[in-house]
């Protein structure tokens, strides 16, 4: 058997993101695969300050949601109890149950995939085999400066001591230019589940939307533009978002009382119903170096769709050939929003998007020459 421990920014859940279609597929092809996905630790001091349920991680699980993977499957998640300020070793001790928790699975000298730049912890203890996969630039990303600076230290140490570092954007490639192997794998969609035609979900308001698809942050959400869009589009339609909330109260109070609809998350299964019955699909992305740096999975979603869009000018959009794809920022993007839900133009759903097969099968590539090493 070939073992792997992932170190995930995301949890194993129904909101499927780049990780877990490329994990799933590598499982559905490879049946000496084993896997034993690491999840967020579950913060209940963080979730008492956000007024959320306090509640542990759930220790270690196995995952029986994939066909033809039964007992090759595992998601573990531990629970950081208190601030690093006050417990400068827990992310070192935490590391360290991951590597007990993948000894007591069996994985004597398992391949290690870092996702998550905490993930350096766990490279310092081990000098496993690893694949860095760099999805976002956080160091790019608006965050206190102790925070800042500790992923700043982790990701030196991964791309000193990984054996591959993957990225899926050009603007990740061009930063890791110095590093020994750079790969670049982009994101893609599952065409399959877009090439169906889905019934309207029954909890859509019944006239013409403009939608969203994404985790709401606001490293990538402009929260002022949705407001002007919803003020813009009020009487013609309705701007919706969904996806995971990822927005402080004060973010998501006001998006509300700006007539914004927030659905929250949904499984992966049921979002492509959300895109096809939309009359334009949006982009309300804030302009940044961290933006700059992203591959939106939603560009791939969205193509495949059929559906006219309007995006703020970042990647996987300004540069769209696209006749349904609308680049506006500013004072242009709402106008353009309610333009586009009061004369939707014709649309189709033959696209020709990457699907995820191809990026599993470069991934299983990196996966067999880590294996030679």
């Amino acid at each position: 058997m070939t073992d792997l421990v992932v170190i995930s920014l995301e949890a194993w859940d129904e909101v499927w993101r780049r990780n877990q279609h490329v994990i799933a597929g590598l499982l559905k092809t490879r049946a000496d695969l084993r896997v034993l996905f690491v999840e967020p630790p579950e913060d209940p001091l963080h979730a008492w300050k956000q007024k959320l349920p306090r509640t542990r991680g759930t220790g270690l699980r196995q995952v029986h949601d994939l066909e033809g993977v039964k007992g090759r499957l595992w998601a573990y998640q531990g629970t950081k109890w208190l601030p690093r300020r006050i417990d400068p070793g827990g992310d070192t001790r935490r590391a360290r149950r991951v590597v007990q928790v993948a000894q007591k699975l069996g994985f004597d000298l398992p391949l290690l995939w870092v996702n998550d730049p905490q993930g350096a912890e766990v490279v310092d203890l081990t000098r496993w085999r690893t694949l860095y996969d760099i999805t976002d630039d956080w160091l790019a990303a608006e965050r206190p400066r102790r925070e800042a600076d500790r992923t700043a230290a982790q990701e030196r140490r991964l791309l000193e001591h990984v054996d591959v570092v993957v990225v899926c954007s050009r603007a990740l490639q061009s930063k890791t230019a110095g590093s020994k192997s750079t790969v670049l794998i982009p994101n893609a969609v599952d065409t399959c589940a877009y090439a169906q035609i889905h019934a309207r979900p029954n909890d859509l308001p019944k006239g013409p939307y403009a939608l969203y698809v994404g985790t709401l942050h606001r490293d990538r959400l402009d929260i002022g533009l949705c407001i002007e869009t919803a003020k813009a589009v009020r009487g013609v339609g309705e701007l919706l978002l969904l996806g995971p909330i990822a927005l402080e109260n004060a973010e998501v109070n006001a998006l509300a009382e700006g007539g914004v609809q927030l659905l929250g998350r949904r499984p992966a299964s049921s979002v492509p119903a959300y895109l096809q019955h939309a009359a334009v699909l949006v982009v309300p992305h804030v302009q940044s170096d961290f933006t700059e740096s992203l591959d939106p999975i939603k560009a791939y979603e969205y193509q495949a769709s059929g559906r006219p869009v309007v995006a703020t000018a970042v990647p996987g959009f300004r540069d769209s050939d696209s006749p349904l794809v609308h680049v506006r920022s500013g004072a242009g993007f709402p106008p353009m929003v309610a333009s586009l839900l009061t004369d939707p133009p014709v649309t189709s759903t033959r696209t020709g998007a990457p699907d995820w097969t191809e990026r599993v099968a470069d991934f299983a590539k990196i996966i067999s020459h880590l294996e030679d090493r």
